[in-house]
């Protein structure tokens, strides 16, 4: 019909002038190639302000640790608590450069430290085997899964006076206390990292030949990294705290001189002063592990998974 050409010949022309420079065959890949490379350079010179990421990260830290210190002496110097109960942060600093000075500082973190990393290394390798027949044989997970849920929430100091009694006054009573604290949330984490991870990814590693222990190499654990650095991370903070809960009961000069045995001889003493430096050095450690360890390792997983810019 030539009235119906005519129309369709006039809603062709109003679209080319409305929209000129679209292309007639597809899409413009080349304009929208050229507008994610502009977005993503006005992102990386937004990133690159090297002062406001400092300013951003360094200087809220320091403005708490002064506010903290300054609400310190003020307590202090309000006379609550006498002095040799309450010290203000000068006596702590000074019992710190006194322990320093006495060449113990040094060798008392290695010493807490070493146990910590190998109790903690030793957690991750009978936790991930145990976690992965967890999750993998519901049976088991319906028998002790609840079992690693109550022994995660138990505190790891309940655990001593038995290692004790089993172990004596040793070493291997204080790595009991921490594998029985560390391994179920190592456990648990990767069951809950596994959990999260899309049936989907199951059934297409399995069409690609990825089955039994190859599926779990390359599928299972790359998808459950994030719960499973989440279960690592909580593990090393149940390894650390259950380490000081052994050292601070079980502790003996055969087995050497930890933090928790410092903070307990301080106690003893009734050198308050002591005691709180070696709390800010157990402290000054976990904030320590965290920074240099964990954090790196949850930003490399969440830039992997393009969840975080990656620097310039």
């Amino acid at each position: 019909m030539p009235g119906a050409d005519t129309r369709r010949s006039r809603k062709a022309a109003d679209a080319r002038t409305v929209l000129p420079d679209a292309p007639r065959d597809g899409v413009d890949l080349d304009g929208l190639s050229t507008g994610l490379d502009a977005l993503q350079s006005a992102q990386h010179k937004g990133g690159a302000r090297l002062g406001g990421l400092l300013l951003a990260r360094v200087v809220p830290p320091v403005v708490a640790v002064v506010l903290i210190l300054a609400v310190w002496e003020l307590v202090h110097l309000s006379g609550v608590k006498p002095d040799y109960v309450l010290p203000g942060p000068g006596a702590v600093w000074d019992a710190l450069v006194e322990q320093w000075y006495l060449g113990t500082t040094l060798g008392v973190i290695g010493q807490s430290v070493s146990r910590g990393a190998l109790g903690f290394l030793a957690a991750v390798a009978i936790g991930t085997p145990l976690g992965l027949f967890v999750w993998r044989v519901r049976p088991v997970r319906t028998a002790i899964g609840p079992m690693l849920t109550g022994l995660q929430s138990l505190p790891s100091v309940a655990w001593v006076p038995a290692a004790v009694i089993w172990f004596g006054l040793t070493d291997t009573a204080i790595y009991a206390v921490v594998l029985l604290g560390a391994v179920p949330s190592v456990a648990n984490g990767l069951v809950a990292g596994m959990d999260q991870v899309p049936p989907l990814f199951v059934r297409a590693g399995r069409s690609l030949g990825a089955r039994g222990l190859r599926g779990v190499r390359h599928i299972l654990l790359p998808a459950a990294l994030p719960g499973y650095l989440a279960g690592l991370k909580q593990g090393w903070a149940f390894s650390w705290r259950s380490l000081m809960a052994a050292e601070l009961i079980a502790g003996s000069p055969e087995m050497g001189y930890g933090l928790g045995q410092m903070l307990e001889n301080g106690r003893v003493a009734q050198d308050m002063p002591l005691v709180l430096a070696t709390i800010l050095l157990i402290l000054c450690v976990g904030i320590s592990v965290d920074l240099l360890v964990f954090a790196p390792l949850e930003r490399y997983v969440l830039r992997t998974r393009g969840l975080l810019e990656r620097a310039p």
